[in-house]
C-alpha cells in the first residue's frame, strides 16, 4: 500500500509565498518539475465612485412633521434628548405620552396652540426632471408636513400623491423643473450575485452608500410582493432609497430588512422597481391602486398531494375555500381543485396567484385552468375588484365606533373568526382590532388575541365590553394576550371614563 505523503505547514508557506510573489507553484519534496499557476478568477473588486458621483444628486433626505399641541408632550431636559435619541438612531420620534390629569381642585390649564414637531427620517429618489419622488408608504404614512431636501441643499415641501400598504409604495410631487433623475431599470433581468449599491439616510446621515450583492431574486414575504434580498447594509432612515445597478438604473426600492435586534444584520429586501412602477402609474393617473380578486382561499400543493391527485409536479395553488357569490364560484371553481394557470400564465405555487389576478384589470374576462379528477379543464371568469386598503379600513373604523363605545383600557375587539378558533382549539378570546391610549402604552398591538381579564376566560367581545366597564381605575388590570402562537400576561392600567 502507498505511504501518505505528510507536508509541514512552513513548507506549504513557502509553497504559497512563490506561488504569489513569482506565479509558479515550488517543486514538491519530491522533485517534480514546477508547474504553472492556475490564472487569476477574480482580478479586481468594482470601482463605484463614477457610479455614486452620477446617482447620489437624485437620492434626496425626506423628514416628515407632525401637529400636537404646545405642551401635550411636558416635555423636560431628559426627555428633549430621548425624542432626539429616537429621532437619529430610529427614524421615528419617541411614543407620545398622555399628558398627566390636573390635580384635584386644579384647573386644568387651557389648550395651547398647534406645533409641528419632527416625527421621522427616510430617503427616497427622483425619477422625472418635473419633481416626482418615489419612496416608502410607511415613511410619509401619518404624516401632517413632508419634506424633500437634496444633496445640494435645496428643501421642498412635498405633496403625497398616492401610497399603497400592500407594496408600500409611495409617490410624492415636488415644484422643481430640470431636476436630477434616476433611470429606471429592469428589475426582471437581475441576477443572483450581481453587484448593486443603495444610497440613503441611514440614521439621518445624508447620502451615505453601502454596496453588495443580490442573494436571491423574488423572495416570497407577502401576497403582493416578491422582493429582491440583497446583503446591502441597510438601516433605520435607508427606507425608500434606491438599489442601484452596475449600470446606474434603479432595480428596487429599499423597504425592510430582518433584523432580531433593530439594526441590519446581513439581510435586506427591496421592492422590485418592475412591482413598484406599476403602482405609480396608477397612483399618479388616479390616486389609488386597484387589484382583480376572484375570491378563493389557497394554500400550497405538497408533493404527496400532487401525486395522489395525479398531477405530474407540485405546483399551482389549492383551492381551499371559495367566497359565495364571489367570480370563482360563479365562473364554476371548487373546493380541492388546483388552479395551475390564470389567463395563460402558469401558477407555479400558491404566493404567485394573488400577484397575477391582482394585476389584471377588475372587470375583465379571463380563462383560468384548473385541475380536477385527474384532468385539467378551462373556466371563464370575470374579474372583480379587490376592496382598497383605504375603503376596508374605513369600513373598519366605522364599524367599530359602530358596535363599541370608547373603553377604559382603549382597546377595541372583535369575536374570533372560525379559522381562529380551529387554530386554537378549545380556547376562547376576543381580537384586538385597534388600540389606542393605555393600550399602546402596554405594548398591545392589533391582531393580539385576548384569553383572558384579571383571570376570567374571555368569550367574547359583549362579555369582554361589560368586564373592561366594571374595572377599577385605580388598579392595573391583567391581560393574558396570545401572540405568534405564544401567550404571556400584560399590565395595563385603565383610564378613568
Amino acid at each position: 500500500m502507498k505511504k501518505s505523503t505528510f507536508i509541514s505547514v512552513d513548507k506549504v508557506v513557502s509553497t504559497l509565498l512563490l506561488t504569489t510573489c513569482f506565479g509558479f507553484i515550488a517543486p514538491t519534496i519530491t522533485g517534480a518539475a514546477p508547474v504553472e499557476a492556475a490564472p487569476a478568477v477574480v482580478s479586481g473588486l468594482p470601482d463605484f465612485t463614477d457610479l455614486v458621483e452620477k446617482s447620489s444628486p437624485a437620492v434626496v433626505n425626506i423628514r416628515t412633521t407632525e401637529k400636537i399641541q404646545q405642551g401635550q408632550s411636558g416635555m423636560g431636559g431628559d426627555d428633549e434628548q430621548m425624542q432626539e435619541f429616537f429621532r437619529r438612531f430610529f427614524g421615528m420620534p419617541i411614543p407620545k405620552q398622555q399628558p398627566a390629569p390636573a390635580p384635584k381642585g386644579r384647573k386644568q390649564a387651557p389648550q395651547q396652540q398647534e406645533e409641528e414637531v419632527p416625527r421621522g427620517v427616510g430617503s427616497g429618489f427622483i425619477i422625472s426632471q418635473d419633481g416626482y419622488v418615489l419612496t416608502n408608504t410607511h415613511v410619509v404614512e401619518g404624516a401632517s408636513e413632508v419634506y424633500v431636501k437634496l444633496t445640494d441643499k435645496r428643501e421642498f415641501k412635498a405633496k403625497v400623491i398616492g401610497t399603497d400598504k400592500r407594496t408600500d409604495v409611495a409617490v410624492l410631487k415636488i415644484d422643481g423643473s430640470k431636476l436630477p433623475r434616476l433611470t429606471v431599470g429592469d428589475s426582471d433581468k437581475i441576477r443572483a450575485g450581481e453587484w448593486v449599491l443603495a444610497i440613503g439616510s441611514p440614521f439621518d446621515l445624508d447620502n451615505t452608500v453601502t454596496a453588495g450583492i443580490i442573494s436571491a431574486k423574488a423572495r416570497d414575504t407577502g401576497d403582493f410582493l416578491p422582493l429582491i434580498q440583497t446583503d446591502v447594509a441597510v438601516n433605520p432612515g435607508n427606507s425608500g432609497g434606491p438599489l442601484i445597478n452596475m449600470r446606474g438604473e434603479v432595480i428596487g426600492i429599499n423597504s425592510q430588512i430582518y433584523s432580531r435586534s433593530g439594526g441590519y444584520m446581513g439581510i435586506s429586501f427591496a421592492i422590485p422597481i418592475d412591482e413598484a412602477m406599476r403602482v405609480v402609474e396608477q397612483l399618479k393617473s388616479a390616486g389609488r391602486v386597484t387589484r382583480g380578486r376572484i375570491g378563493v382561499a389557497i394554500d400550497d400543493l405538497s408533493k404527496e398531494v400532487a401525486e395522489s391527485i395525479g398531477l405530474p409536479k407540485a405546483q399551482g395553488a389549492l383551492v381551499t375555500r371559495v367566497e359565495p357569490g364571489a367570480p370563482a364560484e360563479k365562473a364554476g371553481v371548487q373546493d380541492g381543485d388546483v388552479i395551475l394557470k390564470f389567463n395563460g400564465v402558469t401558477v407555479e405555487k400558491r404566493t404567485d396567484l394573488p400577484r397575477i389576478v391582482g394585476m389584471t384589470k377588475p372587470g375583465s374576462k379571463a380563462t383560468i385552468t384548473v385541475w380536477r379528477k385527474g384532468a385539467a379543464r378551462d373556466l371563464a371568469i370575470t374579474v372583480s375588484e379587490a376592496e382598497p386598503d383605504t375603503k376596508a379600513a374605513q369600513k373598519t373604523d366605522k364599524k367599530l365606533k359602530r358596535d363599541q363605545a370608547a373603553n377604559a383600557l382603549g382597546i377595541y375587539v372583535t369575536d374570533m373568526s372560525a379559522a381562529q378558533k380551529k387554530e386554537l382549539p378549545g380556547a376562547t378570546g376576543v381580537v384586538i382590532e385597534s388600540v389606542e391610549g393605555p393600550a399602546v402604552q402596554a405594548g398591545l398591538n392589533q391582531g393580539d388575541i385576548i384569553l383572558m381579564l384579571n383571570q376570567v376566560d374571555v368569550k367574547d367581545a359583549k362579555q369582554f365590553a361589560a368586564m373592561v366597564s366594571k374595572l377599577d381605575p385605580k388598579k392595573a388590570a391583567s391581560l393574558l394576550v396570545r401572540r405568534d402562537n405564544f401567550s404571556q400576561f400584560i399590565l395595563i392600567r385603565p383610564t378613568s371614563q
